[in-house]
């Protein structure tokens, strides 16, 4: 049962109101509810700030006393509102440890109130006040999926083409997936709706990735292999499976298995390689900083584009095996130019300083490898450009 109290003044509102359980996963299933770990570094600085805070001196200039959650709004949004670094969250929020092994998200009509008492800021959550000037104490926190309302880390359309289209295969393994060896009345493509005959081995499932032919990925220092990204073509779905049986002169006869196509991004074709469907990915992933240092370089720009801006996907040359991880937030720096200084009469060359001009979110993880959204650039980001902790 919830109690409906007289409205008291700001300062005590503040104080009374529970601080948010956002939890420091703030990720969900879609499947199924889980619990999943919380890392030594979320842990930690949960036990630090959950009643610590951040100092006054890291508010964002115009951080206003209270804001209401909208539709549309996002929890990198929300701290870009009342913080100067956003992937500092986790400080303003405040972590409740005894709910943090579940993941809890924030939902359109909640406010938050910025309490400032003691020399440092921390954003409670509270509710909406009625028509007779009451307020409910206790939050409306639930722990759920981000299809029901509850507003994500980030921008979700950005990204979910991604978490099924853009993968970085460990090996060349495209090379020995099943393959298109015919089309539905000897079409030269195929489109939505269209059959393809399949031969290969093929696994027991109903969905699948078309895939083109893949290329390799190479760290832009080193030239080391780190993997292979392939084109993506489309999806198709299984139909019957393929046989051997004797044909008409007594010979073997080889009839492929059938797939329609059910989804075409581009025209699919003999060759095209298809891999199982993974299981969709509609996760909220929390932003924040990496614990240690974490440097490296973008790869590649995912697509034909020679150069990358806002909103675009990039490959990174750092994976799990480097402690990367899903959220994690990265600066991204320009190369400083080799000049000549003509102020000197020597002429020497000299290289100018690296200019950090915009910002990654890290959202899908692969052992030596990960894809990244850029958050916002002031330049064109390429290949070889570096990023490093915010």
């Amino acid at each position: 049962m919830m109690r409906r109290q007289p409205i008291v003044s700001p300062a005590r509102r503040a104080a009374a109101l529970t601080t948010a359980a956002l939890g420091a996963a703030l990720f969900a299933a879609s499947a199924s509810a889980v619990n999943y770990p919380v890392t030594p570094q979320q842990r930690g600085t949960a036990q630090q700030v959950a009643q610590a805070g951040v100092p006054l001196s890291e508010l964002a200039a115009n951080a206003p006393d209270s804001y209401t959650i909208k539709r549309g709004d996002t929890l990198w949004g929300i701290s870009s509102i009342f913080l100067k670094s956003p992937w500092r969250w986790p400080e303003l929020w405040g972590m409740n440890l005894d709910q943090i092994r579940n993941p809890h998200l924030i939902y359109p009509g909640q406010i938050l109130y910025l309490d400032k008492t003691g020399g440092r800021a921390r954003l409670r959550l509270g509710q909406a006040l009625g028509p007779d000037g009451t307020v409910k104490l206790s939050p409306r926190v639930r722990s759920a999926g981000i299809g029901d309302g509850a507003i994500p880390s980030i921008p979700f359309h950005l990204i979910e083409p991604f978490l099924t289209e853009a993968v970085i295969f460990p090996a060349n393994e495209l090379e020995t997936a099943p393959r298109i060896v015919g089309t539905q009345e000897g079409r030269v493509v195929l489109g939505k709706g269209e059959l393809a005959y399949v031969r290969g081995e093929i696994p027991p499932q109903r969905e699948y990735r078309i895939f083109r032919e893949p290329k390799a990925l190479r760290d832009p220092l080193t030239k080391e292999l780190l993997g292979y990204e392939a084109t993506y073509v489309g999806a198709a779905e299984y139909v019957r499976p393929g046989e051997t049986r004797n044909g008409a002169d007594g010979k073997p006869e080889i009839v492929p298995a059938t797939f329609s196509v059910t989804a075409a991004k581009l025209e699919a074709g003999v060759g095209d390689r298809l891999a199982p469907m993974p299981a969709r990915e509609y996760s909220n992933y929390a932003p924040h900083a990496p614990q240690g240092d974490l440097t490296g370089h973008i790869v590649s720009i995912y697509g034909d584009g020679l150069t990358a801006g806002q909103n675009q996907i990039v490959a990174l040359n750092k994976g799990s095996a480097d402690g990367m991880e899903r959220g994690h937030v990265l600066a991204l720096w320009s190369a400083g130019e080799n000049v000549i200084d003509k102020t000197d009469p020597a002429r020497p060359t000299i290289k100018l300083p690296d200019e950090r001009h915009g910002m990654l979110f890290v959202f899908r993880v692969f052992d030596r490898m990960s894809y990244a959204l850029i958050l916002r650039v002031q330049q064109p980001v390429k290949p070889g450009d570096r990023f490093t902790q915010p």
